[in-house]
């Protein structure tokens, strides 16, 4: 009765079971395996070895790999191979054989396991599939990023005359978009205005504070170019939803350049935005501070100042978000800096915006991780050496 048990568990085992000679020359063999391919028992017995039950592509397979390593090590486990069934369909398995040795320690037989891996497969593919579509999904969403963030940003920048501009905007995520922004466009009177800010957050609600900060700048200077006007006036926009869940502040620098003899006076304010770093022709390089400054949105009635400098030939003004100096420079977490970027531009010495602009793109691409997105933007007056440009330049 024993006996039976143990005949009818291994002939209906949940999973094959074959007995092999040591040339592969099947000589025992259950029903669950027959089963899954089809086979009568005496069409398998002594008739055929096991390469002759797998697919082209494991019967290689086996012959190169899988034979050798048990000759060498006396076992292998979990192969992934394919059998094929009577009417020729193939049946992923994975396969674990031992090395049967007699009381003299020689090899007798070769005694495999077979598992049924069709599910297995199935899901594997599945997962593929799911991967694939989800990749696919990724990059239309990083289509649709992209072209958001561009739409954020002017198409190209503008040049005002006797000077040259220069405009880059980094990605910290292909995913999300930032709310960094920068504009330069002509005011009444020969004058034009600058800006470039910093909304707080990513995504879908940043972009839409971007957008709206962006246009309400444009407007505001229009009506009055005062630079604290201009903020005052975008920072009671921001305000009205102050105590709402939809509120953003962001921080601001904000100008209007005057055409002055070969050069232009800039009058420059700052919502609590990184002051703007001024490059002298003659090699000085020095941050431009302005009192006061508070965050916009964040107050009713915040306080702003101006300051006023000069740019001669061979001078050039940066701006730039935070994204930049905040930049991770090491494995252990440290930061660029405001003393080290100064340090950089001055290191550069005199030059003119689209030569500032590249120098700090380059510097990015040296950082163990930039966190935030970053905006740059140069002006410049340039030097006798430096021509000056036919038209609108490009953004980066």
């Amino acid at each position: 009765m024993l006996e039976d048990d143990i005949d009818d568990l291994y002939d209906n085992a949940p999973c094959g079971f074959l007995s092999t000679l040591l040339d592969g020359t099947i000589a025992k063999v259950n029903a669950t395996l027959l089963d899954w391919l089809g086979h009568a028992r005496e069409d398998v017995v002594g008739r055929r070895r096991f390469v002759d039950l797998l697919a082209v592509g494991s019967r290689l397979y086996h012959e190169t790999h899988l034979a050798p390593l048990l000759r060498m090590q006396g076992q292998v486990s979990g192969i992934a191979l394919e059998l094929l069934t009577a009417d020729g369909t193939p049946v992923p398995v994975l396969v674990t054989s031992t090395v049967k040795t007699g009381g003299d320690g020689e090899p007798r037989l070769i005694r495999t396991t077979v598992f049924d891996a069709r599910e297995r497969r199935a899901y594997e593919q599945e997962l593929l599939s799911a991967r694939h579509r989800a990749d696919q999904d990724r990059a239309r969403l990083r289509l649709l990023v992209t072209g958001l963030q561009r739409s954020l940003l002017p198409a190209t920048l503008a040049v005002p005359p006797g000077m040259a501009t220069a405009a880059h905007y980094h990605m910290a995520s292909p995913d999300e978009v930032g709310g960094d922004f920068y504009d330069l466009f002509p005011l009444p009177g020969d004058r034009w205005a600058f800006f470039l800010g910093d909304v707080r957050g990513k995504g879908i609600g940043a972009a839409a504070v971007t957008a709206a900060a962006r246009y309400t700048l444009r407007a505001a200077a229009v009506y009055d170019p005062d630079p604290t006007a201009v903020l005052a006036n975008l920072n009671a926009v921001l305000f009205q939803e102050y105590r709402t869940q939809a509120h953003r502040h962001c921080t601001v620098i904000f100008g209007v350049l005057e055409k002055q003899g070969v050069g232009y006076r800039a009058t420059i304010a700052a919502g609590g935005h990184p002051p703007a770093l001024l490059s002298r022709a003659n090699g000085a390089t020095d941050y431009q501070l302005t009192e006061g400054g508070a965050l916009i949105g964040i107050m009713a009635e915040p306080r702003l100042a101006t300051r006023t400098v000069r740019l001669d030939p061979g001078d050039t003004l940066i701006l730039y978000s935070d994204g930049l100096t905040e930049a991770r420079t090491g494995p252990h977490g440290e930061r660029f800096g405001d003393e080290a970027l100064r340090d950089y531009v001055r290191n550069q010495g005199p030059t003119e915006a689209a030569a500032a602009v590249r120098a700090l793109v380059e510097l990015l691409a040296t950082f163990e991780e930039v966190e935030d997105d970053v905006a740059v933007m140069a002006l410049s007056v340039p030097g006798r050496h430096i021509p000056t440009p036919a038209g609108p330049h490009p953004r980066h």
